[in-house]
């Protein structure tokens, strides 16, 4: 949308005194949390309003932001300047700022360039940058900002023809950052000339966006966006590819495994994916390409492509192939071995020539005299059509003149749907059109079906069901999903795939008797009739995938929540069957396993890589979940072991594995409802265990209980033993635990003080405020983690820096002998308690017993 500048941009620096709600001391944390909090409360009235449909406009969350930030490698420059083409409300900015305040080499300057048309986020998008400028003055960088309240493209345009006509540099910027709006533009609108003047020729404005960002980025300048999937491949955009990639490095892909993660507020169809690029016709070597199943999960598969074989030197479309893992580059290399064309075939395929709403005079809601089958998406079922079907959706349309040039002869094809819906399990749905089944001369297929024909006649029918097979194959579908990010399948798709040659689609179409297959019965059939002689000696991707999309439904019938039904879920459940890609359900077994083992048994036989260091979301979104479940069971082989413990194991819960080893048989319907009608006593049984072992405490005469081992058994002895001594009549306001980080905690007490905790803090394992002496003692209790050395000092000091009384810091250990591990480490000017020594303390440098000190309330560095 072109929306003409009447004003001079808005420009402001760090001594501009713009006023707004904001919060006194920002943290980069703060920031985000602020400039989110706006973000969905804007959010909700677009909706309402219905703008962002006609604009084209998604609101970056904070998590989404954050990752796009955090893909920058150069902001150690001496100055940044950031160009965000449609800022908003200025999300992606507070991103990117908080993350160059967190850096370690601070750049000196940062400079801040915003477009935006929307007066109503304009606003927010001021007190957005004047945050930011807060938290720039918080670490000592000069921060200035202007926003351009004008349409990008048309500022862009007329930056870039100035800059040629003058032969000037108008490129300004070090870096950019965008979620550029998503909306089509008519080919002969005043945005699509703007665009042609600059070399691009382009339908959709989201890549207008990206093309001119890229051209205002100084040589080596870093390019960071989330966008559509789309424009990777097709023929709408080339013109595209061949500009950005002639200018454009690609370093850096992130994908989503599910098209509703990265904007989970907004109805969005289309898969987006994160590009991180670089100004320079120099290519890297290599493109990271990292996949997490959405912007919140830390778990990222991360693999490494060369960069030939993401856009291939020979492709004059200049297509981007993102394949994220190895069972991608096995998919690639089996298709490979297919090379015929339709057109080597001898077929081709077209889009249904029924468009309901211009015919709708002809049309019917059921069969009539004079008329004749009419198809919808509706009527596809198993393999094949289903005629008439009770339906909303007319199934006839009225045969004469008018209609004649709508319908083909009634002979066999092969149909497709061009529209899958949202999270649909395949992407590629064919059937057989069997004109034996409908006693008419013609028939009329609906515009939203692809019919595959030859030369305006039918298939044989051995061949269309050999092709039926192909396309409705597991291999198919996942080499299409590869290569097209959006849910339509355009006939242009369908030309463009390779197919196998005219013999071995009669072969695959011969072994089909009555009933169409299973998805089970087509891959095998693929793998048996065209694959086995190929000589390939990796794993069946096809295998593995299948076998991840069963742990997936077996993950559904339990009826776990969305949040569970990824592959990070589905690889997990696996790992602790110990079950390979071609073993059966009944060789399933129940190992005691660790999260480290799990994540090498996912990398070794499922080809899954995961970043280092990602195992806590393994553990906190996947085997909680489980757990809670009583699906698995935690610490069978000792249940006073803490769930903290690296040690900690799990293990498939024996009746589960009985079920899990029904799958695939006659007996897992039976099996699945009695074990559903059962669970709810199986999470009690385990519950009860896990209750018995629990440790049990005293708090002001109720009774609480901490989970088993660990550092809990020496708590119960902190509040037992040393409370009762060295801090008489004190009030208890916090016990931490391994399972629940409150399991006590006095609020108001501690607000009393003068202390208001952020829950994101680390806090101490216990807090007691001696009355007496009028002192907030922390207490920390060591088993596996440390003791209270300087670092933690000061991170105490600082999150209790607004203490109205002084703070007594104390670390506790069960022995001697645990407490000389770490002599050398404990601070100054705390103390000491051990356990079996109960009724002393060791005091380091204090003059009295349980001394304060005066403490200087700096943030730690």
């Amino acid at each position: 949308m072109i929306v003409p500048s009447s004003s001079r941009p808005f420009v402001a620096n760090h001594n501009n005194s713009l006023r707004f709600t904001s919060l006194a001391e920002l943290s980069s944390g703060n920031l985000l949390a602020q400039v989110d909090l706006h973000r969905a409360v804007v959010s909700l009235k677009l909706r309402q309003d219905k703008k962002k449909a006609s604009m084209g406009q998604f609101l970056t969350p904070a998590s989404v932001a954050q990752l796009m930030a955090g893909m920058f490698n150069r902001l150690d420059l001496l100055e940044i300047s950031l160009l965000d083409a449609g800022a908003g409300i200025g999300s992606l900015i507070a991103a990117f700022v908080a993350k160059v305040c967190q850096h370690t080499q601070h750049t000196s300057s940062l400079r801040v360039v915003a477009y935006e048309i929307d007066p109503f986020l304009i606003g927010y998008l001021h007190q957005t940058l004047e945050l930011c400028n807060k938290e720039c003055q918080r670490v000592g960088i000069s921060f200035n900002y202007e926003i351009r309240e004008t349409d990008f493209i048309e500022d862009a345009v007329r930056l870039l023809q100035v800059g040629l006509m003058n032969s000037a540099n108008t490129a300004e910027f070090t870096h950019a950052i965008l979620n550029p709006p998503y909306l089509k533009i008519n080919a002969n609108s005043k945005v699509r000339e703007l665009l042609r003047s600059i070399g691009l020729e382009t339908s959709n404005l989201y890549t207008g966006f990206m093309a001119a960002t890229a051209q205002l980025l100084k040589p080596s300048g870093e390019f960071v966006a989330i966008t559509p999937r789309s424009f990777c491949n097709g023929p709408y955009f080339c013109s595209f590819r061949k500009m950005f990639l002639e200018m454009m490095a690609l370093q850096q892909v992130h994908l989503f495994e599910s098209r509703q993660e990265a904007f989970s507020d907004d109805d969005i169809l289309q898969e987006t994916i994160i590009i991180q690029a670089t100004k320079q016709k120099q290519k890297s070597s290599n493109v990271i390409i990292n996949t997490s199943s959405g912007a919140n999960d830390d778990l990222i598969r991360s693999h490494s492509v060369p960069y030939t074989a993401l856009v291939q030197p020979d492709d004059l479309e200049q297509f981007i192939h993102i394949l994220p893992d190895k069972i991608s580059q096995q998919i690639v290399r089996r298709m490979a071995l297919f090379s015929w064309t339709l057109k080597d075939l001898g077929l081709t395929v077209s889009t249904g020539r029924v468009v309901d709403f211009r015919a709708k005079d002809y049309l019917r809601a059921n069969p009539e005299n004079n008329t004749v089958p009419l198809i919808y998406p509706v009527n596809l079922s198993d393999g094949y059509v289903e005629y008439p079907k009770i339906t909303k959706k007319p199934q006839a349309i009225v045969f004469v003149e008018e209609t004649a040039n709508l319908l083909i002869p009634n002979e066999h094809y092969v149909i497709t749907k061009r529209f899958s819906s949202k999270e649909e399990k395949r992407r590629v749905v064919a059937v057989v059109y069997d004109a034996s089944q409908f006693n008419y001369a013609y028939v009329g297929f609906e515009n939203h079906l692809n019919y595959f024909h030859k030369n305006g006649h039918g298939l044989s029918p051995t061949l269309a069901r050999g092709l039926a097979v192909y396309l409705n194959s597991t291999l198919v579908d996942a080499f299409f999903r590869l290569f097209n990010g959006h849910t339509q399948i355009n006939a242009t798709d369908l030309r463009k795939l390779k197919y196998p040659n005219l013999e071995q689609l009669l072969l695959l179409g011969t072994a089909i008797k009555g009933q169409f297959p299973s998805l089970r019965e087509i891959d095998e059939l693929i793998e048996n009739k065209l694959l086995s002689m190929s000589n390939l000696s990796e794993n069946n991707p096809i295998a593995t995938k299948s076998r991840i999309d069963e742990a997936l439904q077996i993950l559904t019938r339990l009826g776990f929540p969305r949040a569970q039904l990824n592959e990070r879920s589905a690889l997990t459940l696996l790992a602790l069957l110990n079950l390979k890609p071609i073993d059966s359900w009944q060789l399933a077994t129940s190992p005691l396993m660790g999260i480290t083992p799990m994540m090498d048994f996912m990398a070794q036989h499922y080809g899954k890589t995961y970043k280092p260091n990602t195992r806590e979301t393994v553990r906190r979104q996947t085997v909680h979940q489980f757990l809670d479940a009583a699906l698995i069971v935690a610490n069978p082989d000792d249940l006073s072991r803490p769930i903290n413990s690296p040690k900690t194991v799990y293990q498939i819960e024996e009746s589960a594995l009985d079920l899990l080893r029904t799958y695939g048989t006659d007996e897992w319907e039976k099996s699945i409802r009695t074990y559903l009608a059962s669970v709810e006593t199986l999470k009690k049984q385990y519950a009860q265990e896990r209750e018995i072992s629990r440790i049990p405490i005293v708090i002001a005469g109720e009774i609480k209980t901490l989970s088993p081992g660990g550092q809990n058994i020496l708590i119960e002895k902190i509040i037992n033993d040393f409370a009762s001594r060295f801090t008489p009549g004190g009030k208890l306001i916090y016990i931490g635990d391994t399972d629940e980080k409150f399991v006590h905690f006095d609020e108001a007490a501690l607000v009393d003080v003068g202390v208001n905790i952020d829950s994101h803090g680390k806090m101490p394992d216990v807090i007691i405020h001696f009355t007496k002496n009028n002192w907030l003692v922390l207490i920390e209790a060591v088993t596996s983690h440390g003791p209270i050395n300087p670092k933690r000092k000061k991170e105490l000091e600082f999150l209790f820096r607004s203490a109205k009384i002084p703070l007594v810091m104390i670390t506790t250990f069960l022995s001697r002998k645990a407490m000389v591990a770490y002599l050398a480490e404990i601070a100054w000017e705390t103390d000491v308690w051990v356990a079996e020594d109960s009724t002393h303390l060791i005091h380091f440098n204090g003059e009295y017993l349980l001394q304060a000190y005066q403490i200087e309330k700096k943030e730690p560095s």
